[in-house]
């Protein structure tokens, strides 16, 4: 179990002005994505949006956040996000470029995990009967594998993509009602890692290490490309997945597990 830890000084208040200096840097971020809503309706809902999203409010739920926007109906809400003209990959992109100016570094270190979002219907795109991490529970529910960008000088998300089971794919006209582009591929949730990974390495986005645990650990396709594009990493992998070792007599092939009892004794931790 991880151990508890205080990512908040002991001691450390909250000004005025550190709110109000947050509620300006805000305002300067939608600016800069802005551009990217095509009426200027949606465009001013987005900060209201995000305003909601930082915001005390408990339940970030289309209700709660058009209520806190001042607004009488969550229409307005589930518009923006169900219907309204803006590219959401070039926000991402507008993002990216903010995240690269405050916390770019060579040495930064890219999180690979996914997070499971509990759905009560079955419309939502690839909604399914399936593990969700959040609950630790099979459960009615959409997966998302997310990468974070961590640097010395912070971490924070930096792309994302939903996961749509083959039985979504399988189905043009389920996947049309939930807006999904009939040239989608399926892919694997690891398959989704590594577009992501490839997408900052062509962006030039500075990182040198990939972390992540054994669902992407143990794909050889991902610890392949990026061996080959010089990235170190650490990836879990599961205790019987085959590795190649050095030893006295010379290389052998065995499982992690073997590998461990072998060359690993109870004092070398």
């Amino acid at each position: 179990m991880k151990q508890p830890q205080h990512i908040t000084p002991v001691g450390a208040k909250t000004t005025f002005v550190e709110v109000w200096r947050w509620g300006q840097e805000l305002e300067r971020l939608h600016a800069r994505i802005a551009p990217r809503f095509a009426r200027p309706e949606p465009r001013r809902r987005a900060l209201a949006y995000l305003k909601g999203i930082v915001s005390s409010v408990e339940c970030k739920n289309g209700w709660q956040l058009a209520e806190h926007a001042g607004e009488a109906r969550p229409d307005g809400m589930q518009r923006l996000l169900n219907s309204a003209v803006w590219d959401a990959d070039l926000v991402r992109d507008d993002l990216r470029a903010y995240i690269l100016e405050r916390l770019g570094d060579p040495q930064a270190v890219l999180v690979i995990d996914e997070s499971s979002f509990r759905k009560r219907g079955k419309k939502s795109a690839g909604v399914k009967q399936q593990y969700c991490g959040t609950t630790g529970r099979v459960e009615n529910c959409q997966v998302g594998v997310f990468l974070s960008y961590v640097s010395q000088k912070g971490h924070t998300l930096i792309d994302r993509e939903l996961y749509l089971p083959k039985e979504w794919i399988d189905d043009p006209g389920r996947c049309r009602e939930a807006g999904i582009p009939e040239e989608t591929p399926f892919q694997t949730k690891c398959e989704l890692a590594r577009q992501m990974v490839e997408r900052l390495w062509e962006a030039r986005i500075p990182f040198a290490w990939v972390v992540a645990d054994t669902v992407y650990g143990g794909n050889l396709d991902l610890r392949i490309w990026l061996e080959a594009h010089g990235y170190s990493y650490v990836l879990a992998v599961a205790c019987d997945e085959p590795v190649g070792i050095q030893t006295a007599s010379g290389r052998k092939r065995m499982t992690v597990a073997d590998a461990e009892a072998l060359v690993l004794h109870a004092d070398s931790w």
